[in-house]
């Protein structure tokens, strides 16, 4: 079992950058890949960002490519979101999820996740 505790919302202007942190409980973590996702108001959730176990391979949801990065820290069992150039379209709910898998190819639909946060808003005023 994983518990996910995500952390680093909040608001911030068009332009802005915000950083998202995703902390996982448990020994293993070093052999999950990872995920960003977020949610809109009135939207379905959706895919934004993937790293696999090792950190060295990444990708990205078109609408955010160029602006954010993902990135881990296995020793303190830690995912990032860097979120640089935010826009008023980037403002929802972002959950971390992960799922053990140490395999080549990119986890990037919400069925491939078995462990999700609880969610942490970001909104970006115009």
């Amino acid at each position: 079992q994983v518990q996910l505790v995500e952390s680093g919302g909040g608001l911030v202007q068009t332009g802005g950058s915000l950083r998202l942190s995703c902390a996982a409980s448990g020994r293993t973590f070093s052999s999950y890949a990872m995920g960003w996702f977020r949610q809109a108001p009135g939207k379905e959730r959706e895919f934004v960002a993937t790293i696999n176990w090792s950190g060295y391979s990444t990708y990205y949801a078109d609408s955010v490519k160029g602006r954010f990065t993902i990135s881990r820290d296995n020793a303190k069992n830690t995912v990032y979101l860097q979120m640089n150039s935010l826009k008023p379209e980037d403002t929802a709910v972002y959950y971390c999820a992960a799922v053990p898998y140490s395999g080549a190819y990119y986890r990037v639909s919400e069925d491939d996740y078995h462990y999700w946060g609880q969610g942490t808003q970001v909104t970006v005023s115009s």
